[in-house]
């Protein structure tokens, strides 16, 4: 019996058939909008790593406190605090579809993901955007968010550069990167996103 809850997590992953798509992208690069578009279209379930970090800050616990001290640094959260909210989130949730939006951040995010779920992204999809237009749209959004600003920003930017596109060329060499401009307005930008996923509903029927 010891032996089945080691392998819970993977047991579970096959049976489901469980399918993540892993959404990257700058900040400020449309992501999160257009996967709201993606699950009122799709049915897939929205998985922000973001949002979950932030709400485990806002939860005022040990783990909280060192992820907003981390982020105020512009620093990437330790990978296995993030897949362990990520793995809560797609157990509890019963569905079989998610989007992960804003993971993996770095190689170590993608390897320890890969080899603590089990489970290998159908594609990820890739907001191309430029830093100009992001820094533009960050600004302007003005959603209260205590990291929206220019200095944070540009760290952000940063370690976006240095961390995330070696992920983005990993998986490409696999074949499994669908880029999208991301700078068209969100209407356009949504039917590019449109294509590319009815093109994945027919892989899996």
């Amino acid at each position: 019996m010891g032996s089945v809850d080691h392998t819970t997590t993977n047991i579970e992953a096959e049976k489901k058939k469980i399918t993540v798509i892993f959404v990257l992208g700058g900040p400020g690069s449309g992501k999160g909008t257009q996967c709201a578009n993606i699950v009122e279209n799709f049915g897939y379930t929205h998985l922000s790593a973001g949002d979950l970090l932030r709400a485990e800050i806002k939860s005022g616990s040990e783990n909280g406190t060192m992820i907003q001290n981390m982020i105020k640094e512009g620093k990437i959260v330790p990978a296995e605090v993030t897949i362990r909210l990520l793995q809560k989130a797609i157990q509890e949730s019963g569905h079989e579809k998610f989007l992960i939006d804003g993971f993996p951040r770095n190689e170590e995010n993608r390897a320890s993901f890969e080899s603590i779920t089990g489970i290998m992204p159908e594609i990820v999809l890739f907001f191309d955007c430029s830093e100009e237009e992001m820094e533009k749209r960050l600004l302007n959004r003005n959603q209260g968010r205590e990291d929206d600003n220019i200095e944070t920003i540009r760290k952000r930017f940063n370690v976006y550069m240095e961390s995330s596109l070696p992920v983005i060329q990993y998986y490409d060499t696999l074949g499994k990167v669908r880029r999208i401009d991301a700078a068209k307005p969100v209407d356009a930008v949504f039917e590019d996103v449109k294509v590319i996923f009815e093109k994945v509903a027919e892989i899996a029927a």
